[in-house]
């Protein structure tokens, strides 16, 4: 879905306590940690190194992320190693996936908490399962197809976990069954270009 040429470079927001305990984040505003920050700033470092290796300025790039505040933390620290100042545009449509009435809670506490069989069908598909007030991967892809197809110019986005792997589906053709399985690192920059992915 990207024109011939075009790079999207994706970052994925850093580490947040949410993360090391398995609770279900969504879009549940919680903040990256101590290592998110170095996460963060570390990614910031290797795409600044990329893009002048590759003689692109960083400033000539679309700047777009989330508007939850680790995503907006991240990308400042990713903007502030890369030595650009930017002006991004934030997009709803870029948030993660959304976890409804199961936001905070772990699979464990939620077994116990007598939602063992939806727990249980989440697992088996994840593509397809809503959680209760939430969304499914399948919708979360449909939003996040919305904003990629006004995407005309390299850019870089700094999202989520579920847009990265929607992202792999879109612009690697994956299977989607597949794609909510698919692992979404913290600690390295994504270059979708050409129907590929390249982790820096």
């Amino acid at each position: 879905m990207l024109p011939p040429g075009v790079r999207l470079f994706h970052i994925r927001h850093g580490q947040t306590d949410w993360n090391v305990e398995g609770r279900l984040q969504g879009q549940t505003d919680i903040p990256i940690n101590v290592l998110g920050r170095e996460q963060a700033a570390a990614n910031g470092a290797r795409l600044g190194d990329y893009l002048r290796r590759e003689g692109t300025d960083p400033a000539s790039l679309a700047w777009h992320a989330s508007p939850l505040g680790r995503a907006r933390e991240t990308l400042r620290l990713v903007a502030e190693r890369a030595g650009v100042v930017v002006a991004p545009a934030f997009d709803d449509r870029l948030k993660e996936v959304a976890f409804g009435e199961w936001s905070g809670y772990t699979y464990a506490e939620l077994s116990a908490g007598g939602q063992h069989e939806a727990v249980r069908r989440r697992k088996r598909d994840k593509w397809s399962f809503r959680p209760p007030g939430g969304e499914s991967y399948a919708e979360l892809a449909e939003r996040v197809g919305a904003w990629l197809a006004e995407l005309d110019g390299d850019a870089v986005v700094v999202s989520h976990g579920g847009v990265f792997r929607v992202l792999h589906g879109h612009l690697c053709g994956t299977p989607w069954h597949e794609v909510p399985g698919l692992p979404a690192p913290q600690d390295r920059v994504s270059i979708f270009a050409d129907g590929r992915v390249e982790l820096i």
